[in-house]
């Protein structure tokens, strides 16, 4: 069965408040399968007004009526529920970090049907002719007919998401990539671009701890930035900058920092950082992430050791985030917490020395473990989906 792309070369405009449709399709998201009754209470919309909202869904087959076992006839009409649909769109996305870029598919239930690793060049030219060379591959190896609905691209720093450029990423050392022009000519697809913190955010909003409350997204990778929500709609900022924290101070830190100062956060705590203390001090033979948590989880007493000063240098951000916007909760996406979940209760203990916030309650490591960087490049497509469903009708009569 061919591949279905929509053909249109630019993401349409999501509104920041969800239509009619999109509080179905929501309700559908956070409870399905839930009958149509339930719904209107739930959205506060009629039962009329939900009747044809879910007829336009089903027909862009974003949800369906799952069918229940055979059950004693009861009085009334028949109450098919509604659920998420899984089985006709992906969204794909691709990540670029400083080691590699990771290309994925995810359903409209934002989880990750594949996922590939390819190398990273160092221009941002070869980074992009090698996405628009590997991409359509990818997709023809895994979507398996179903629609994709637009790619994702997504990566650390600042990122402006209406103009499609990456403004800053200092890891990679790239400034103003027009991420969405390079690679308009190379696919059919709407691009959405964005942060990978701003991307989680919305991910977890969605999928994960948020569900539509004031979330801070704190990602520590070799990028180190933040995203805020409040009531479920992203705080953005002027040319969508907010959440910028590479450089805060970080409290007896005198690494130097590219920025010409010393004790940056990003510079102290980032991935590139943790490395070179790991290599330094004999601890692993290579700057190798995934090798320095492997020998942490076999319980090497200086790798662990490491792991637990990353997390207390992190502790005075987390709690300057916690003071500053009060959240509901804040997530922490960061390697060592993945694969140590043990050591979250480490950064627990230093934060809530400097905070009166219930932080044990309030702070909690990523929804999505392992797969986070392939949830993150396709969460932009699958948050205007769910924002604005009603565009896929348009981009199909286009």
């Amino acid at each position: 069965m061919p591949l279905a792309l929509i053909a249109t070369p630019a993401p349409p405009p999501v509104p920041e408040q969800p239509d009619g449709a999109a509080a179905v399709l929501r309700a559908a998201l956070r409870r399905g399968p839930l009958a149509r009754t339930a719904i209107s209470r739930e959205t506060g919309l009629s039962p009329a007004a939900v009747s044809r909202h879910a007829a336009e869904l089903l027909a862009l087959g974003l949800v369906y009526e799952p069918r229940d076992p055979p059950s004693a006839p009861r009085p009334g009409r028949p109450r098919i529920p509604l659920d998420i649909d899984t089985a006709h769109h992906l969204a794909a996305g691709v990540h670029i970090a400083i080691p590699q870029l990771t290309f994925s598919l995810t359903d409209l239930r934002g989880r990750v049907v594949a996922q590939e690793q390819a190398p990273r060049r160092l221009t941002p030219a070869a980074v992009l002719q090698d996405i628009a060379a590997k991409l359509p591959g990818f997709l023809h190896r895994h979507a398996g007919g179903r629609s994709v609905l637009g790619l994702g691209v997504v990566t650390g720093g600042w990122v402006d998401p209406e103009s499609g450029i990456l403004v800053e990423n200092s890891a990679l050392g790239w400034r103003d990539v027009p991420l969405r022009q390079a690679l308009r000519s190379a696919t059919r697809l709407p691009i959405h671009v964005d942060s990978h913190a701003r991307a989680l955010a919305q991910a977890e909003l969605l999928f994960g701890a948020g569900r539509d409350g004031d979330l801070v997204h704190l990602f520590v990778g070799n990028v180190v930035d933040a995203a805020i929500t409040a009531g479920g709609t992203l705080l953005r900022g002027r040319r969508n900058g907010a959440g910028g924290i590479a450089h805060l101070p970080v409290p007896g830190s005198s690494t130097p920092c590219p920025c010409g100062g010393t004790g940056c956060l990003q510079a102290t705590v980032s991935d590139r950082a943790v490395l070179e203390h790991a290599v330094a001090g004999g601890i692993v033979p290579r700057p190798e992430l995934r090798l320095l948590l492997d020998t942490a989880v076999q319980g090497d007493e200086r790798a662990l050791d490491l792991c637990r000063t990353r997390l207390r240098l992190i502790a005075p951000a987390v709690a300057l985030l916690l003071d500053m916007i009060s959240p509901d909760v804040l997530v922490l996406t960061e390697a060592v917490t993945l694969y140590l979940p043990e050591l979250l209760s480490v950064l627990h203990e230093e934060v809530a020395a400097r905070t009166r916030q219930p932080v044990a309650q309030l702070v909690r490591a990523g929804s999505f473990g392992p797969d986070a960087l392939a949830v993150a490049a396709g969460a932009p497509v699958l948050a205007a989906v769910h924002r604005d469903p009603m565009s896929l009708r348009t981009a199909r009569s286009a």
